[in-house]
């Protein structure tokens, strides 16, 4: 089944290591919500197959009044088959969860939430700029969980330079505590036009450590395996069953409609790319334009993004899918670029399987970057 990923384009502060496309100001909220369901509605001619998840992302959707929540789900209902078991996931901040605004989800389809924890020590937050506080992280999950919403992934955030690996540690062993079924966790990776990354190049913070980095990865591995979690995908945790149903679909090549500034869809050859600029996505959308590229994929596009997607998971990537899909010569040169890795014991090829080993894993960009294939690699 296909999925709808909505891009809400507003946060409360800025975090200092964050690139993602948001704004501060929530001056044109309730314009963005009309927007956003006129391009739901131009749209809908893309969903060839009952949507089976939906995700708010962001930005911080749960920063949206109740009513444009409504207003977007209104529009959703009317317009799409949605399945009645589809995963309908919200982003949100532990500020946000209070005890009226979780009321106010309840009345909605929403049955997951994705909650930015990031750390439970006071300083880490306050040195990413987070708008909550240790308190409203550890009772918004409680408050959550009380009110039915069992459903739940918490992320955390490693490798920065106030983490020692006993803070990360304590991490650790609070998300498991808390009995979610679904942990994410990240790198923290300097992105440019960031905050974190112009107090790095004036001396202001010190760099991140990829050493640290990578031991806490390793150390993040062991206690979430050993607690009973599948480790399904890179930066992913659940127990038995509990996958995301929006993000393992992504990595699986399903195809899913991009709504909202800086949103991205994909169907399986094409991918739709919208603006990243609130200014210029509302304009094109009050005139009747939707507001993206259109990029089509040829063979070697397809054959990499699933080379890339595949190999972050559990399930890695099938030499059998690779043959039937992009044939002969792609399938030769993929068993003779895995040779190096399969040595190094980075891969595991079990029959005709392509999957991480826990060393691999540490380099699982550089090694999917090493498998992409160009035309050139098949010019005489």
């Amino acid at each position: 089944m296909a999925g709808i990923y909505i891009h809400i384009p507003f946060c409360k502060k800025a975090c200092t290591y964050c690139d993602f496309h948001f704004s501060t100001s929530m001056k044109y909220v309730e314009e963005m919500t009309d927007a956003i369901c006129k391009e739901l509605v131009q749209k809908k001619s893309r969903a060839t197959d009952q949507i089976g998840s939906i995700y708010f992302g962001g930005g911080t959707p749960s920063v949206l009044p109740d009513h444009a929540l409504a207003k977007i789900f209104d529009t959703l209902t009317r317009h799409y088959s949605i399945s009645s078991d589809a995963e309908i996931t919200i982003e949100a901040n532990p500020d946000d969860l209070n005890a009226q605004k979780i009321r106010a989800l309840k009345q909605l389809p929403v049955n997951r939430f994705s909650i930015g924890i990031q750390s439970f020590f006071e300083e880490d937050l306050r040195w990413m700029n987070r708008a909550h506080n240790v308190q409203e992280a550890e009772e918004c999950i409680k408050r959550s969980q009380d009110a039915g919403f069992e459903n739940l992934t918490i992320d955390l955030i490693y490798g920065y330079p106030l983490l020692t690996d006993q803070k990360w540690l304590s991490n650790i062993n609070k998300a498991i505590e808390f009995q979610t079924p679904h942990i994410s966790a990240y790198s923290l990776t300097v992105e440019p036009r960031t905050a974190l990354a112009s107090a790095i190049k004036r001396g202001k913070q010190t760099p991140v450590n990829d050493e640290q980095s990578a031991d806490q990865f390793l150390t993040l591995i062991d206690k979430l395996s050993s607690a009973g979690f599948q480790h399904y995908e890179i930066s992913n945790f659940s127990q038995p069953g509990k996958y995301a149903v929006h993000n393992t679909n992504y990595w699986r090549g399903v195809s899913y409609i991009g709504i909202g500034p800086s949103a991205h869809g994909f169907d399986g050859h094409t991918r739709y790319l919208n603006v990243a600029n609130n200014a210029l996505y509302l304009r094109d959308m009050d005139q009747g334009k939707l507001p993206e590229t259109i990029e089509q994929l040829d063979i070697y596009d397809r054959f990499n993004e699933y080379i890339m997607t595949s190999l972050r998971t559990m399930w890695g990537t099938d030499l059998d899918q690779v043959m039937r899909n992009f044939g002969s010569e792609f399938h030769k040169d993929t068993l003779k670029h895995i040779k190096p890795f399969v040595e190094k014991k980075w891969l595991s090829q079990q029959d005709n399987q392509l999957t991480l080993t826990t060393d691999g894993k540490l380099f699982a960009d550089h090694i999917a970057s090493e498998l992409f294939l160009i035309p050139e690699d098949h010019q005489q």
